[in-house]
């Protein structure tokens, strides 16, 4: 009995439990005909099993199956209809909150900076994308002087007058003298003009409906070119030329095309986007500090314009015969016509997404040990000297390399992974005698260590999968991570070398650049550019503050090869304390050669009161070295626009001067001579043309309208620093209720 009081006080516990409403499937199974109970035997241990349509069974406990929903799963009754779509609603309009906040700052950016980004038409108050764009560049090279000339086609296909604008991104050190407006037969020359005269006959032409163009620089790798009174389906083309200098390096002559920028990140601002608040950076110290450039974040296409496009020739002289010809970036057709190489592009047009680079390779026995080129301008003599010193096995110092990497939004996509492979090789190559540290940034900073450490097996391991580790995300606050990367002195006997792999995506460069000039010490900086298009000007100016080398890694495939060259330059200095002996008076810039590392050529560029005899270069490698080098007869080329490029130099000088706190109204006043002299764009100085003819009746209206440069190759769209705290609040939002939407369905 005790045992039968036992059975029927578990069948009423089971019928108590499943006569609760438990969900529609157990009440269904409650109520269905064929639902039996199935009571455990004698025998502790035993559960009641269910069963649809068949006898009651009874089986060991290790074989029987709770079928019961655990509480979590039960069914339970939907909400009512309404709620569901108030929690949707709910979402969509928090989303859409939001979404407008970014469009309203940029609106208000707008009305105090109305400055573009991109290729701009304007229609009243609104921008309309309804203009195309093509580009075509043509590259003539003799020696180690580049004359490139850059078309710009404007095609205005509206019903309406147009104003276009566009930001022209150009070489780091290219001398911008000339610009030509084109408006179907008629040729329109540019004049140089200061700026603020420029800018005065740009809007007056504009208001006359005159046909005009007007190229002015935001910073010296970055230009602006306007065209106004484009007439409905007219095409208008500009042409912007400029003078580059060849590089030479290793034994490999190159020549870099920007043709695209990585916007750039303004530390100091809310939410730190990109030069959508302009008021901060126009305070900084620096007196020559150039317009903030605007964020492509704020960019609105509102038409069918398509993305810029180029075609890029390229005619090379280099005076000697070449093992190769190649360009790393785009696929090329070479085609060999006696002393001259003509270059093509294999696909003729190619999109603007990424810098045009060319690598040419003389035959090793053919190969350069000096050249001089001369030009003779507004009667006064320049001389471009190039010189190889020769490199002498040294035994490697031991060396403390602080790795600083950029982890930043704008490194999104393949720039990171680069980084990420360029900062693994350089722990790899570590020799059991090195110290060592990682530093990475993106709005904030951390260092691996709270000092350097000794390249022990396990130090290096934790250090490559912390780097393996990073992704990126956040703004470019450069600045803390460098000043850390400086702090403190190496061991005695160590070579401090920072090695600093960025895509440069920075708006306050000449903050950074008196960082590097005042707290480096005794180390040296090796920038190493990263991504399709670096920022060139802050890479080259930073590895000559830092007296290092800069180093340009644009594909994953090219880590290996780029990064093991430069780490065994590390162990190789060539040549410090070079100086060169001119005859006469000479004006020589770079004033001071930087120590050269293994491959490296003196490379440096004079004005000189008259040109005769040698030139005398000195040198430590460690043992003193001295080489003469004739200007005159047989051993100099002529080449017109050496003049150009000693004045652009002299430019990029003085404006160093200004960098430093030099006074400013002495300088500006010579960097004005300088450029309105030979002709350039500064920033002080700007290109104008104007077609005196009216061309757009007083009664039409004219509008503008942009065109956005391409977005990097490798890059995301809006990888352009942080998202700010904003779109982070709202991607949270938006998934934390759409979460709650989805249990709520499950259930």
């Amino acid at each position: 009995m005790a045992g039968s009081s036992s059975t029927m006080a578990t069948v009423r516990d089971m019928a108590a439990s499943l006569g609760q409403p438990q969900g529609r499937g157990q009440c269904a199974a409650r109520k269905s005909p064929h639902f039996i109970a199935a009571l455990p035997a004698a025998g502790p241990g035993a559960r009641p099993q269910r069963a649809w349509n068949g006898p009651v069974t009874q089986e060991p406990t290790m074989h029987q199956r709770e079928t019961r929903k655990p509480r979590l799963f039960r069914s339970r009754r939907l909400p009512p209809r309404p709620v569901i779509w108030f929690y949707l609603w709910l979402s969509l309009a928090v989303a859409l909150v939001f979404a407008c906040l970014p469009a309203f700052a940029s609106e208000r950016a707008q009305a105090t900076d109305p400055e573009p980004e991109g290729l701009m038409l304007r229609a009243g108050d609104q921008w309309v994308a309804s203009i195309a764009m093509d580009t075509t560049v043509d590259m003539q090279v003799h020696g180690l002087l580049a004359e490139v000339s850059v078309r710009q086609t404007y095609r205005n296909d509206t019903s309406e007058w147009r104003e276009g604008r566009y930001l022209l991104p150009l070489p780091e050190n290219g001398a911008v003298g000339a610009l030509t407006l084109r408006i179907g037969e008629r040729l329109i020359e540019g004049e140089i003009r200061e700026k603020a005269q420029a800018q005065a006959e740009y809007a007056a032409a504009v208001a006359s409906g005159q046909r005009a163009s007007l190229v002015e620089q935001n910073r010296p790798n970055l230009f602006q070119t306007a065209v106004a009174n484009i007439g409905p389906g007219e095409e208008v083309e500009i042409e912007v030329r400029y003078w580059q200098p060849v590089l030479y390096r290793d034994g490999v002559f190159s020549l870099t095309l920007p043709l695209t920028l990585t916007p750039r990140y303004l530390p100091g601002n809310d939410g730190g986007s990109y030069a959508q608040q302009t008021e901060d950076f126009r305070m900084l110290p620096a007196a020559n500090a150039p317009e903030a450039l605007p964020a492509v974040a704020g960019a609105h296409d509102a038409g069918s314009a398509l993305p810029p496009t180029v075609s890029v020739t390229a005619e090379i002289e280099p005076g000697l015969p070449l093992q190769s010809l190649t360009s790393p970036s785009h696929a090329v057709t070479v085609a060999a016509e006696g002393p001259t190489y003509r270059v093509t592009l294999a696909q003729l047009v190619e999109s603007g997404d990424r810098d045009f680079e060319l690598r040419w390779e003389p035959v090793p026995s053919k190969a350069p040990r000096s050249a001089v080129f001369t030009d003779r301008y507004a009667g006064e003599d320049f001389a471009l000297v190039m010189l190889v010193p020769p490199t002498l096995p040294t035994a490697p110092l031991p060396r403390e390399l602080i790795l600083v990497i950029d982890n930043s939004g704008s490194m999104s996509g393949a720039s990171m992974t680069q980084a990420i492979e360029a900062a693994d090789r350089a722990l790899a190559r570590l020799q059991p005698g090195d110290r060592f540290n990682v530093v990475r940034f993106d709005d904030t900073f951390d260092l691996l260590f709270p000092t350097p450490v000794p390249a022990q097996p396990g130090n290096v391991a934790r250090a490559r999968a912390y780097v393996r580790s990073l992704t990126a995300d956040g703004g470019t606050e450069m600045l803390p991570a460098l000043r850390a990367a400086f702090e403190g002195q190496a061991p005695a006997g160590f070579l401090r070398q920072v090695v600093l792999a960025t895509d440069a995506a920075v708006g306050n460069e000449d903050e950074l650049l008196q960082l590097i000039e005042s707290a480096r010490g005794e180390a040296r900086l090796f920038p190493i550019g990263i991504g399709s298009a670096p920022n060139g000007h802050f890479l080259r100016k930073a590895a000559e503050a830092g007296r290092g080398t800069q180093t340009l890694i644009r594909d994953v495939n090219e880590v290996t090869e780029r990064m093991d060259a430069l780490l065994a330059k590390l162990d190789k200095p060539a040549m410090r304390d070079v100086q060169l002996d001119w005859p006469g008076v000479a004006e020589m810039y770079p004033a001071r050669v930087p120590d050269l590392y293994a491959g490296e050529a003196v490379q440096v560029i004079a004005r000189l009161d008259r040109l005769q005899d040698a030139v005398t270069v000195r040198g430590l490698r460690p043992q003193p070295w001295v080489r003469r080098v004739p200007l005159t007869g047989g051993h100099a080329t002529a080449s017109p626009g050496i003049g150009r490029l000693w004045a652009r130099a002299r430019i990029d000088s003085l404006e160093d001067e200004l960098r430093r706190g030099g006074d400013a109204h002495s300088l500006r006043a010579q960097v004005v001579d300088v450029a309105l002299r030979h002709g350039l764009v500064s920033t002080y100085t700007s290109l104008v043309a104007v077609d005196r003819t009216p061309a757009r009746p007083k009664d039409e209206a004219m509008g503008s309208t942009r065109l956005l440069n391409a977005t990097p190759e490798g890059s995301l769209q809006f990888a352009q620093g942080s998202l700010g705290w904003q779109r982070e609040l709202l991607i949270a939002l938006v998934l934390a209720l759409t979460a709650f939407v989805l249990m709520r369905f499950r259930s």
